[in-house]
């Protein structure tokens, strides 16, 4: 498991003065800390972890000369430009189970003959140890058939962590690749119109 670095300082701005800033506004919360802390992180490192490491990173915080280990738990993103506006930061420790949102990569999707992946759900719920979460759940749809249906079946977990879904629950399905058909082309005739002399 891959962890990264953040650096958090108290965040004496308000939200927007501290974006202006280029800096992120968030907060720090968890095992050894009582009361929710108000911090600001810069945002180009935020947005390097983010982009490299997903939107639920395992990072250590080194805050006020202190370092402590968790996770990104929440990101909150700007509803027309997606940029990221706030984020969550939970401390746990290594061995503490936590629940995680961990996103599914589908690879082999330019391999399906005349057909198509459907995704109904991008993410599983996994109930384990920090350090043993993966970064994201592989599948290889590449040799799937018509009609194949991707479950927790299709999952390469390790042993100890559980999937806190339905063991029915349905993630995808290989259909059939839609067919474009061309409709003809209509040609409109254009009206004429009749001048009546009139005769005096």
């Amino acid at each position: 498991m891959e962890v990264t670095y953040l650096n958090a300082v108290d965040r004496i701005m308000k939200p927007k003065q501290c974006r202006e800033t280029g800096f992120t506004p968030g907060v720090l919360y968890g095992d050894g800390v009582s009361n929710a802390i108000s911090v600001q992180f810069e945002t180009a490192e935020l947005k390097k972890v983010i982009a490299t490491h997903g939107s639920n990173a395992r990072v250590w915080v080194n805050h006020g000369g202190n370092k402590k280990f968790g996770f990104i738990k929440e990101v909150q993103r700007d509803p027309v430009s997606a940029s990221v506006i706030h984020i969550d930061v939970f401390h746990v420790s290594q061995d503490h189970e936590v629940n995680m949102q961990i996103p599914i990569t589908f690879e082999g999707r330019d391999s399906l003959d005349n057909l198509l992946l459907q995704v109904y759900k991008s993410e599983v719920e996994v109930l384990g140890k920090l350090t043993m979460m993966p970064e994201a759940i592989v599948v290889d749809v590449s040799t799937m058939l018509l009609g194949d249906t991707i479950t927790s079946e299709n999952f390469k977990l390790d042993a100890q962590l559980k999937i806190t879904e339905s063991e029915n629950e349905v993630y995808g399905i290989i259909t059939l690749l839609p067919v474009l058909v061309e409709e003809p082309e209509v040609v409109v005739a254009e009206e004429t119109s009749t001048t009546t002399a009139e005769t005096k």
